[in-house]
């Protein structure tokens, strides 16, 4: 149980109606979760607004409300605290709310287009083979050291996430790292997380439906690096243009780390094939089990974590050497008849280009590539046509499908990629509505020794249409196809 005045720490208070000394025994910004001796945070939110839902918190037991703009009627029997933000309050009351668990384990942001997800599981993977109490927070999985949680969210909301690290921090973990969306920083769901440190993957088109603009989606990123405070560090890798943007006007500790420039943490890649990477780290060999340029960037990240937290380079570098793959990232099967298929996450363009070039890289003759791909719906459109042109620019064979259509037509979706093909891809390409048609397709024309890559969905176990979530996994559809063809 906590007091009112206690857990608005940080905020920035207007007007107060009512004692700030009532007790609060649960805290929610969603109506329906409101209970007796709630506090309601009303939010105005990107899809409804929380203040018209504040009657129905109090119906429920709340005893206090924060809020942006107070009810013409305030409820004599309730506490009213006006703020000058709800959702930057929200942030600094989960956090006071759940004794900012911050001050008791390390934490570690990663934001970027892509390898956010691949790089919190690796550091999570590394720190756990180093002994250490680790927290993960992804779009895959949570976890609790080996405790799994269920993921809703790449980053979950300020409420969520605070209860989260309290359970880390009371289960004794030393670490937490954890995505951070652009939603998340432009939400301000990690209001009041203190940092240890933050890195910078790279940035590429996405999320424009939301942002806007790629400038404001650039600013959304930078914003986490604003933040963080003078004792952390900031880790961006210096190959990507934006780089220097990120931490212009940090307090932090810059660290850059990259595999094309001069960088205070450098790797080289000496051999990519199917078997793996061999990569040279500060000068250091390192034989690993994961494949890619892309990875090569993911691995390099764990490395210059580990040295800013101050881990011992042999150990780490020893154990980089048995990190495994990420679910849905670059995840491989290879059937009785000689055909390789490869479930990728890639649904972004240049995500996907960074895999088709893989693939490139580690062919070993005249394989076909067969690529599988779509674009969600009620999402950025303006990337559909891009996404066609790159699948039909690096593969033999391209067929376009639906992902998560949502309340989009799948056609009108397909429509939209095939605008980015010239007559010559087109005439490479084919148009199948039904995923899973799509994926047996690619089985069927596929001949010993050619690659499927089958992109946009990933660890996903499930497609979205119209409001609801049908059972469907990429690896179990292709997993099926290829071997009622080995029969």
């Amino acid at each position: 149980m906590k007091f009112l005045k206690d857990i608005l720490y940080k905020c920035r208070l207007q007007e107060v109606n009512g004692s700030t000394n009532v007790a609060i025994e649960h805290i929610a910004s969603d109506s329906r979760e409101a209970k007796t001796f709630s506090l309601f945070i009303a939010v105005k939110g990107t899809v409804t607004d929380g203040h018209k839902y504040i009657n129905q918190a109090i119906e429920q037991g709340a005893v206090a409300v924060v809020c942006e703009t107070l009810p013409e009627e305030l409820n004599e029997s309730v506490s009213y605290v006006q703020v000058h933000d709800s959702q930057e309050a929200l942030g600094y009351i989960a956090a006071n709310f759940y004794d900012n668990p911050f001050e008791e384990l390390d934490i570690i942001a990663v934001t970027g287009t892509n390898g956010k997800t691949t790089t919190v599981s690796l550091l999570y993977q590394m720190f756990r083979l180093l002994n250490v109490k680790t927290g993960l927070l992804s779009t895959v999985i949570n976890k609790i050291n080996d405790q799994q949680v269920k993921a809703t969210h790449t980053t979950p909301d300020a409420i969520s996430l605070n209860a989260m690290l309290r359970k880390m921090a009371d289960a004794g973990c030393e670490y937490c790292f954890m995505e951070a969306s652009s939603h998340a920083i432009h939400q301000q769901r990690i209001k009041g997380v203190t940092f240890r440190g933050a890195v910078f993957t790279n940035i590429t088109h996405d999320h424009l439906d939301y942002h806007e603009t790629f400038n404001e989606y650039i600013k959304a990123k930078k914003l986490l690096f604003d933040g963080l405070p003078g004792s952390a560090f900031a880790l961006v890798n210096n190959d990507d243009l934006h780089a220097e943007v990120m931490v212009q006007n940090t307090k932090a500790r810059v660290k850059t780390m990259g595999l094309k420039t001069m960088c205070d943490y450098r790797a080289k890649v000496l051999e990519n094939q199917f078997s793996g990477l061999h990569l040279a780290i500060d000068g250091k060999d390192l034989y690993t089990k994961l494949i890619g340029g892309f990875n090569a960037y993911n691995l390099l990240t764990v490395y210059a974590v580990a040295m800013e937290l101050d881990q011992d380079q042999m150990d780490v570098l020893t154990n980089m050497s048995v990190l495994g793959s990420v679910e849905g990232r670059f995840q491989y099967i290879k059937s009785k008849a000689g055909i390789t298929a490869i479930v990728d996450y890639a649904h972004t363009p240049d995500a996907l280009k960074n895999v088709l070039s893989t693939i490139k890289d580690i062919r070993t003759g005249n394989e076909t590539v067969i690529t599988v791909v779509g674009c969600g719906g009620d999402r950025d459109k303006t990337k559909r046509p891009n996404m066609a042109r790159i699948g039909a620019e690096l593969s033999d064979k391209l067929i376009i499908t639906s992902d998560n259509p949502r309340t989009e037509e799948p056609s009108l979706i397909i429509k939209d990629m095939k605008a980015g093909l010239d007559p010559v891809q087109a005439s490479k390409s084919f148009s199948i509505t039904d995923r899973k048609e799509a994926i047996r397709m690619a089985c069927d024309i596929a001949q010993k020794g050619d690659i499927i890559l089958i992109a946009g969905k990933g660890h996903e176990k499930y497609q979205e249409i119209n409001g609801e979530r049908f059972p469907f996994d990429d690896m179990q559809v292709v997993s099926h196809s290829l071997n009622e063809l080995s029969i």
